[in-house]
C-alpha cells in the first residue's frame, strides 16, 4: 500500500517523473537540507515529489535495492517507495528503509546532524536503537571527469547545430 494518495500528489509542489531527473533532484534536496549526497543510493527512480509546504518526500523506484557502505560494513536495503518528512539538517518519519544489525533487519525513522554540525550522522530506528557514523561516508564525489563530458558534450551539440544552419560551401571534387 502506497502512502503517497492522489491527495498528496496533488497537493506537492513539484513531481518529477524519470530516473534521470528524480536522481538530479533527490541529490538537490539533500544538498538543501545540508546532509550528504550520498545517503540514497537509489536505482530506477520512476517518481519523486516534494512537499515544499509540509517537507513531505517521496521517491518511487521500480524495485527494492540493497546497497553496501563499504566503509562502515552496512547493509541498506531501500523498498520500493522511500518516504520521509525533511528540513535543514534532518529526514524524519523515514519509511522505506532498513538496515541490516546483526542478524536482522531494522527499519530506520530519523537520520540526523547535530547543531551546529559535527560531522556526525544520527540513525534512529522506531525501537529507539541508534548509531552514529561519520557523515564523511555517506559523501558521493561528482567526478569532475562527468561535469567535464558533459560540457564537452554540449558544446560538440552548439557546434553541430550551428553547422546545420550555416549555409553549405561549395566543394570542387577533381578527378585524377
Amino acid at each position: 500500500m502506497s502512502l503517497v494518495t492522489d491527495e498528496i500528489r496533488a497537493k506537492a509542489t513539484e513531481v518529477y517523473n524519470g530516473d534521470e531527473i528524480c536522481q538530479a533532484k533527490s541529490k538537490e534536496l539533500l544538498a538543501e537540507i545540508e546532509l550528504p549526497n550520498g545517503l540514497l543510493p537509489l536505482h530506477d527512480i520512476e517518481e519523486c515529489g516534494i512537499d515544499r509546504e509540509t517537507g513531505f518526500v517521496w521517491l518511487k523506484q521500480k524495485q527494492s535495492i540493497t546497497h553496501e557502505f563499504k566503509e562502515i560494513g552496512r547493509l541498506v536495503t531501500y523498498g520500493p517507495e522511500v518516504t520521509a518528512v525533511v528540513e535543514k539538517g534532518k529526514i524524519k518519519k523515514l519509511t522505506g528503509v532498513k538496515t541490516r544489525e546483526l542478524l536482522i533487519w531494522v527499519s530506520l525513522c530519523d537520520i540526523y546532524t547535530d547543531e551546529p554540525p559535527t560531522g556526525i550522522l544520527h540513525f534512529k530506528s522506531p525501537t529507539g536503537l541508534y548509531r552514529t557514523f561519520p557523515a564523511s561516508v555517506f559523501v558521493v564525489e561528482v567526478k569532475e571527469e562527468t561535469a567535464a563530458a558533459a560540457a564537452k558534450e554540449a558544446a560538440a551539440k552548439e557546434e553541430t547545430t550551428a553547422a546545420a544552419a550555416a549555409p553549405a560551401e561549395a566543394v570542387e571534387v577533381k578527378e585524377a
